[in-house]
């Protein structure tokens, strides 16, 4: 097998409304199917709540239940998992904190940077401040939350310096076009895959979702789509030599404009 191939997982389900019983349990029995066939499973945004902002008894920390759990899982089925969670720190600060867990028990977290104004979210959320490229399986990472997918200046890959962005989102279908679209930009412009994982049904706001999680390559084309409305779980291998081989082609990245974050 290809050393440089990643294996990689999207699992779009439906959350049901802010019962972590019922979504960790839905969750569980698709994961425990990709043992020995995966290397890294991708989820929708919150997906043990859904988007939920207001509800007080959801937020935990970093070492609670929800994070136990992904730790468990990522370690007896030896892979990666990527999402977000409704976090709380110490002094009861909220953010929306995406993570991404290894089976060696090592896990990053990257919080939510842009807050949806058009919801609570921006009123009762603390913004991200941390840029994160996370390494695994020789591959370098960049994981965004929904939102964070329009604002280009904050998924600039300089200089290489990530292979694989993924985002993790609750994207309403009212937007789909928006999202397909801007996932094949990021792609574009980045040099690189992008993995955007999408829930489907309603929420407690009546507000829905049809999915269209996919993976795309480096020039922007779909390799891994699953359906419109439908449960998905699904696999596919990107390969980092095909990505090299591109950008070293084609290497636009050489011409990009310098700028800092601010």
């Amino acid at each position: 097998m290809n050393v440089n191939g990643l294996r990689i997982s999207i699992i779009q389900l439906e959350i049901i409304w802010e019962d972590k019983e019922k979504n960790i349990k839905n969750y569980q029995s698709f994961i425990s199917q990709l043992k020995g066939k995966s290397d890294l499973v991708v989820l929708p945004e919150m997906f043990a709540t859904g988007f939920s902002v207001s509800a007080k008894h959801l937020p935990e920390t970093n070492t609670d239940k929800i994070m136990q759990t992904i730790l468990s899982w990522s370690r007896v089925f030896d892979l990666a998992i990527s999402s977000s969670f409704l976090a709380k720190d110490k002094d009861g600060n909220l953010f929306n904190r995406g993570f991404f867990a290894t089976p060696e028990g090592k896990i990053h977290f990257s919080d939510k940077r842009h807050l949806f104004r058009m919801s609570e979210e921006i009123h009762l959320f603390n913004p991200g401040e941390n840029y994160n490229i996370i390494p695994y399986k020789n591959w370098n990472i960049r994981l965004i939350i929904c939102y964070d997918l329009r604002f280009p200046v904050w998924t600039r890959n300089k200089n290489n310096e990530y292979d694989l962005l993924l985002c993790v989102a609750n994207w309403p279908k009212t937007r789909s076009n928006s999202w397909e679209i801007l996932l094949k930009a990021r792609s574009i412009e980045n040099l690189c895959y992008t993995c955007g994982v999408n829930r489907i049904g309603h929420d407690g706001n009546n507000i829905s979702y049809q999915g269209g999680s996919m993976l795309l390559n480096f020039k922007g084309e779909i390799i891994l789509e699953a359906g419109k409305d439908q449960e998905s779980a699904l696999t596919t291998t990107i390969y980092k030599e095909k990505l090299q081989d591109f950008r070293n082609k084609f290497p636009i990245w050489k011409d990009a404009d310098s700028f800092n974050f601010s």
